[in-house]
């Protein structure tokens, strides 16, 4: 017998590799949950900030679709051309009908 009780013996050495396996491998699974642990919250802060990305980029969208509303309105263009163009409503008597 050793200074520990254990026998030194065959089955002894198959106890303390079989300690020794589950010790590293309850090393290694511990390592691993670490190691998703801190791959998911760096996900989770990417995730936030593509999020307030999206929500800024949807408010841009929507303050552009209101200026492109605006500017192509019929009553501004109507007025612009009329002033920087000098165009008009044609009258009645200057309307020609073609035939075929």
């Amino acid at each position: 017998m050793s200074r520990f009780g254990w026998p030194l013996g065959r089955l002894g050495g198959v106890r303390l590799a079989l300690v020794a396996l589950l010790a590293v491998a309850c090393l290694a699974s511990a390592m691993a949950s670490i190691s998703a642990s801190h791959l998911t919250r760096e996900q989770y802060a990417r995730l936030q900030q593509l999020e307030r990305e999206r929500d800024q980029l949807q408010t841009e969208w929507g303050r552009l679709l209101l200026e492109e509303s605006t500017w192509s309105s019929p009553a501004r263009i109507e007025r612009l051309a009329s002033e920087r163009l000098d165009m008009r409503l044609p009258d009645v008597t200057d309307v020609e009908v073609i035939r075929p």
